[in-house]
């Protein structure tokens, strides 16, 4: 069996406040693209993880990733044996671990079906696990856990290219630099309304810790996508266009004048 870890960007991020629990208070509208990591899988006697692919090292120990955590919170029959292809960087605003952790959630799924209190299960992993399981675009409250689905296929199919200049960045320290400033909620509409009308409140802590940021958003407005955004708590940007072919262009020409930052170019679901 194999199953897509579809790569989750923040098409706005609204902090709202802090919490006494350590965690912030947020508003965000989650976007899925079509591409990301990949999970193959076959039934084994007990369960196995393996990690290949160009971001493999950016896991320190295959076996205490979210896919083996995930693993471990889904009662089943048998074990599972995963081949996990990591092809999104590490700690760049794109959920791959949460990504990772809802592709074995749907894996299970499918195999055997999941527990009745699955959401809890999924949120004890990450706030972005619930909104991985799904992997559809919709609106995420609390923590991030608390999801509305949006009735709207205003975005769907709209092409995106994902860019990264190879920075790790932890989530950690960029909440921490946030400036505590409640800068109002997520505006109402349709996806693309809100998206365009929204903001991503970490993206100046974020260039902060990693200035370059700055210089990826730069050129991607430089471009004729209609939104360009940092995703997460970064460091990796998208940007947003009205037909594959400007997207293919922006990425032909960004490829050729920054050689090192990585791209990933996809659809959004």
């Amino acid at each position: 069996m194999r199953e897509t870890a579809y790569a989750k960007i923040n098409l706005a991020l609204h902090v709202r406040a802090r919490r006494g629990d350590g965690y912030h208070a947020l508003e965000t509208l989650f976007a899925f693209v079509d591409c990301g990591d990949v999970l193959t899988t076959r039934a084994a006697a007990r369960d196995e993880v393996r990690t290949l692919g160009e971001f493999a090292g950016g896991l320190q120990d295959p076996f205490d990733n979210l896919v083996a955590r995930a693993l471990g919170k889904l009662p089943r029959p048998d074990g599972l044996a995963i081949t996990l292809e990591k092809n999104l960087p590490v700690a760049a605003g794109l959920g791959g671990g949460s990504a990772d952790a809802g592709a074995v959630f749907r894996i299970v799924r499918e195999r055997c079906g999941l527990p009745e209190d699955w959401r809890e299960r999924a949120a004890s992993l990450g706030a972005d696990v619930p909104a991985c399981v799904e992997s559809r675009t919709c609106i995420g409250r609390g923590t991030g856990t608390e999801l509305e689905p949006l009735d709207d296929d205003s975005l769907a199919g709209t092409p995106v290219l994902l860019v990264n200049p190879r920075v790790p960045l932890a989530t950690g320290p960029v909440f921490a630099g946030w400036d505590g400033e409640d800068r109002g909620p997520l505006p109402t509409g349709t996806a693309r309304e809100i998206a365009l009308a929204g903001r991503n409140d970490l993206e100046a802590p974020a260039i902060a810790l990693v200035p370059q940021i700055s210089a990826v958003l730069e050129v991607l407005q430089g471009t004729s996508a209609w939104l360009a955004r940092m995703s997460g708590s970064g460091a990796t940007c998208f940007a947003l266009f009205s037909n594959p072919e400007d997207c293919g262009d922006a990425m032909a020409s960004i490829r050729a004048s920054h050689p090192d930052w990585w791209l990933m170019r996809g659809s959004l679901r």
